[in-house]
């Protein structure tokens, strides 16, 4: 007697391992993105995808609808230490986007002062920062100061003392935020004491 097949029987279904891969592959790219400057911004949505995925992934496989239960549980470790990274990383920015911000707005008052015995003396002075100003007195009388203020990312300035031709000795000191931050001395005639760079 001929055995009858049975036609009803269901067909295997196929693993179907597309989420956990693809979560492994965006937690992959974010990871990898997450610790750079500005380009890190593109990690933050691909790490979340990336747990997305992988959790859905490694739910599939528990249902036995996926095979891949390796490659989604790697793109779910790699996807949350891209968020931790992500993470870090805009507080280390944010915290220097912060400190940069605060040292643009400080003002700084800056002190220029020229002693000596010289009978004359061109001074020349430049204060920048947010503006630049220059300035030139001829001076027939020590000392000699002048104080200003200035603020800016970059902010500093140069004070230089020209001796003329009776010579003699000049000493010029710049003095920021009451601390001295440059001198410098020059002796006879039309020699220069420089004060700058600081």
């Amino acid at each position: 007697m001929a055995t009858q097949l049975d036609t009803n029987t269901a067909a295997p279904t196929e693993a179907r391992n597309g989420l956990g891969t693809a979560g492994f592959v965006v937690g992959l790219i974010g990871l990898v993105l997450s610790p750079l400057p500005f380009i890190g911004i593109l990690a933050w949505p691909l790490v979340a995808l990336g747990v997305i995925f992988s959790a859905v992934g490694i739910a599939r496989v528990k249902a036995r609808k996926a095979t891949n239960k390796g490659l989604s549980i790697a793109g779910l470790v790699l996807s949350v230490i891209g968020v931790v990274i992500s993470v870090v990383m805009y507080l280390v920015y944010d915290s220097a986007a912060r400190e940069v911000t605060e040292e643009a707005n400080r003002a700084v008052k800056i002190t220029y002062q020229v002693t000596g015995d010289a009978p004359e003396a061109s001074i020349s002075y430049t204060t920048y920062g947010d503006s630049v100003s220059s300035a030139t007195e001829d001076v027939t009388e020590l000392p000699w100061e002048k104080t200003t203020e200035t603020s800016g990312l970059l902010k500093g300035g140069s004070l230089s003392v020209t001796l003329g031709a009776d010579g003699g000795t000049v000493e010029c000191t710049v003095i920021v935020d009451g601390k001295e931050a440059k001198t410098a001395t020059a002796s006879g005639a039309y020699n220069t004491a420089s004060c700058s760079d600081f």
